[in-house]
C-alpha cells in the first residue's frame, strides 16, 4: 500500500509541476494547436493553444511506477515486473506514434499529421511487438502477461490454443492489433472537447485500478480466500492504472474548459494503448467494452455517421463524433463534458460491479 501511495504522489507531482513547463516550452517553440475547419465554429478560438500535453501524462505514469518499483526493490528486494514494463511499452509506443502525428501537424501548420496508412502501420508494428512479448516473455509471478484467448473476466470463453502454439500466437497478434487499434482510435475520437478525454480516462482508469487491486488481493497462490486470478503482477498493474488516473486528474487542472493545453494524439493514443493493455493483462478484454462505454459510444457514432453517409448520403448526427452533435444542438461545451463524464462514471461503476459479482459468484458467496 505504501508503494501505491508513493506512486500516486509522484505522478501527481510530476503532472502538476510538469504541465506548466510544457505549456511554456510549446509556446516558445510556437507549437500551438491547429483546429479543423469543418468542426464547430466555436472551436476556432482555440487555435494556438499549447498541445502535446500527453508527454507529461506519459512521464507522470512512468516516473510514478518507476519510483514505486525502486522503493519495493530497496525495501523488499522485489525485482522489476516485466508485465508492467510491457503495459508501459504499449502506452509509450502508442504515445510516441501520437507524438509523431502531433509534431507533423505543428510543423505543417495544419490539422493533418500522419497519413491514415502511416498511423495504422505504426500501430501494427507496436501492437505486434507487445503481443508476442506478452505471450512469450517469462515473468516473476510464473503467469504469462497475457493469455491466448478472448475473455470477459479471467477465463477465456474462446481459446486460441485449438490449433497449436504457433497458430495461437498468430491469432493472438491479430486480436491484440484489433484491440489496440480500436481503443486508441476510440480515445482519440473522444478527445474533442476541453477535458473530455482526460476526465473520462481518469474515470475508466480508476475502474481498472479497483479491478487490478482486487486481483492482486486474490492472486492465484495467495493466502486470501475466494476465487483467485492467474494474473501476472497485478499490484504493478494497479500502480500503473492509478498513476494514469491521477495523471489525468492533475492534467485536468490545465485542460478543463477553457483549456490552456491539449493532450494531443500524444496523450489520447497513449491512454488508448494503456487501456487496451490493461484489459489484456487483467484478462477483461470484453468487460472493457462496458468500463470504457463512453469510448465505444464515441467511436460507434463516427462509424454510423460515415457508414450511413456513404450508403444514403444523409447524416444521422449533425456532426460526429457525438459530442459535437450535442454542441450543435445548443449544449454548452462544459455541459457536454460534464454529462459525458457522468455517463462514463455510470459505465465504470457497472463494469466494476459486474467484476465483483462475478468474483462473488465464483467464490460461492451468491446462492
Amino acid at each position: 500500500m505504501i508503494s501505491l501511495i508513493i506512486a500516486i504522489l509522484v505522478s501527481l507531482l510530476v503532472v502538476m509541476a510538469g504541465t506548466p513547463l510544457m505549456i511554456r516550452l510549446v509556446h516558445r517553440l510556437h507549437y500551438g494547436q491547429y483546429i479543423r475547419q469543418d468542426g464547430p465554429q466555436s472551436h476556432l478560438v482555440k487555435r494556438g493553444t499549447a498541445t502535446m500535453g500527453g508527454v507529461v501524462i506519459n512521464l507522470a505514469v512512468i516516473l510514478g511506477w518507476g519510483v514505486s518499483a525502486a522503493y519495493r526493490y530497496l525495501t523488499r528486494g522485489e525485482h522489476i515486473s516485466w508485465s508492467a514494463v510491457l503495459v508501459l511499452f504499449a502506452m509509450v509506443s502508442m504515445g510516441l506514434l501520437g507524438f509523431i502525428d502531433d509534431f507533423a501537424k505543428v510543423r505543417k501548420k495544419q490539422n493533418t499529421g500522419l497519413s491514415v496508412g502511416g498511423k495504422f502501420f505504426g500501430q501494427f508494428v507496436f501492437a505486434t511487438i507487445y503481443a508476442v512479448l506478452a505471450l512469450m516473455m517469462p515473468t516473476k509471478s510464473g503467469f504469462s502477461s497475457a493469455q491466448p484467448g478472448m475473455s470477459f473476466i479471467e477465463h477465456p470463453f474462446f481459446s486460441f490454443d485449438f490449433a497449436g502454439r504457433a497458430i495461437a500466437i498468430v491469432i493472438f497478434v491479430i486480436w491484440v492489433n484489433f484491440l489496440m487499434t480500436a481503443w486508441t482510435n476510440a480515445v482519440n475520437l473522444t478527445d474533442g472537447l476541453d477535458g473530455l478525454a482526460a476526465g473520462s480516462s481518469m474515470i475508466s482508469l480508476a475502474g481498472y485500478t479497483v479491478i487490478a487491486f482486487w486481483e492482486s488481493y486474490h492472486v492465484k497462490g495467495g493466502p486470501k480466500p475466494g476465487f483467485q486470478y492467474a494474473v501476472s503482477d497485478p499490484l504493478d498493474l494497479t500502480i500503473i492504472a492509478a498513476c494514469a488516473a491521477v495523471a489525468c486528474f492533475g492534467f485536468l487542472w490545465y485542460n478543463s474548459n477553457p483549456a490552456t493545453i491539449f493532450m494531443g494524439d500524444t496523450g489520447s493514443l497513449a491512454l488508448g494503448g494503456l487501456f487496451a493493455a490493461l484489459s489484456i493483462a487483467t484478462h477483461t478484454e470484453f468487460l472493457a467494452v462496458i468500463i470504457g462505454g463512453l469510448y465505444v459510444i464515441e467511436a460507434m457514432s463516427d462509424v454510423i455517421q460515415v457508414g450511413c453517409f456513404k450508403l444514403t448520403h444523409k447524416r444521422v448526427f449533425k456532426m460526429a463524433p457525438i459530442h459535437h452533435h450535442f454542441e450543435l444542438c445548443g449544449w454548452g461545451e462544459a455541459k457536454v463534458v460534464v454529462r459525458f463524464w457522468m455517463i462514463e462514471f455510470i459505465f465504470m461503476l457497472v463494469g466494476v460491479m459486474i467484476f465483483y459479482t462475478n468474483w462473488a459468484s465464483l467464490s460461492g458467496l451468491l446462492h
